[in-house]
């Protein structure tokens, strides 16, 4: 069998979410000697790829771009759990990078979800009874279970660390060690928009606790950020 997608852990190598990986299955497997793989396939991929670095990056023309792309190729297969798949895609991004809100793409498509898209949807949004962590992507699913940022250094794919460490943040749980775990991830991969977030979010903190020479740090870091996103939006 020859797939068209990565396995799993090539995907988190090219730091792809783990609704990411669930948007994978919507590649479906193409095997040899069968007709060729459908265009939408690859069309889809690319563009949600390309759409997930942009979103990352801070580059919102690419960002909305790229995922019209990428939902007007999957819409090509009149499919709401397959669109559902990757509507996920998008909303873990948006945890990653402390935007609040529900996941309102992915709600009108949920009856038809399958389980693990539907409690994965539940998790994003700090909703999901324990019972439910066995439907998770691993990485995800200890963080989970123990409810703390103990499990974040366990996991090595960037981008899904940071989406754990955003959901820990709805939960009220994220300590000065995930917002530093996450701040490393963002810069590490020079990932504009959650790294804005969780600077923002350090400084915010500082200036709470009275640390006036840590805000200052933090805020001129923010500023080198700002000045690297001014030409993109």
């Amino acid at each position: 069998m020859k797939r068209l997608i990565p396995t799993p852990p090539a995907v988190l190598r090219r730091h792809l979410t783990h609704a990411a990986l669930l948007a994978a299955a919507l590649l479906l497997s193409a095997c040899s000697g069968k007709p060729r793989v459908p265009d939408w396939q690859m069309n889809a991929q690319a563009s949600a790829q390309k759409a997930l670095e942009a979103y990352l990056s801070g580059n919102d023309r690419v960002d909305r771009l790229e995922w019209d792309r990428a939902r007007a190729e999957v819409a090509r297969t009149g499919r709401p759990d397959l669109l559902a798949r990757l509507e996920l895609m998008r909303c873990a991004a948006q945890v990653a990078s402390l935007v609040a809100g529900p996941c309102e793409r992915f709600e009108p498509l949920r009856a038809d979800a399958a389980a693990p898209e539907r409690a994965y949807a539940d998790y994003l949004a700090g909703s999901l009874p324990p019972q439910g962590a066995s439907l998770l992507p691993e990485a995800q699913r200890k963080v989970a279970v123990s409810g703390d940022g103990a499990a974040l250094s366990a996991i090595e794919d960037p981008l899904s660390r940071l989406v754990a460490a955003g959901v820990l943040f709805q939960a009220g749980r994220a300590s000065p060690a995930v917002i530093g775990n996450a701040i490393d991830a963002a810069s590490t991969q020079g990932w504009r928009r959650p790294l804005m977030a969780w600077l923002t979010l350090q400084a915010q903190r500082a200036d709470a606790a009275g640390d006036a020479e840590s805000a200052s740090a933090l805020r001129r870091r923010i500023a080198i950020v700002e000045q690297g996103a001014a030409g993109l939006r």
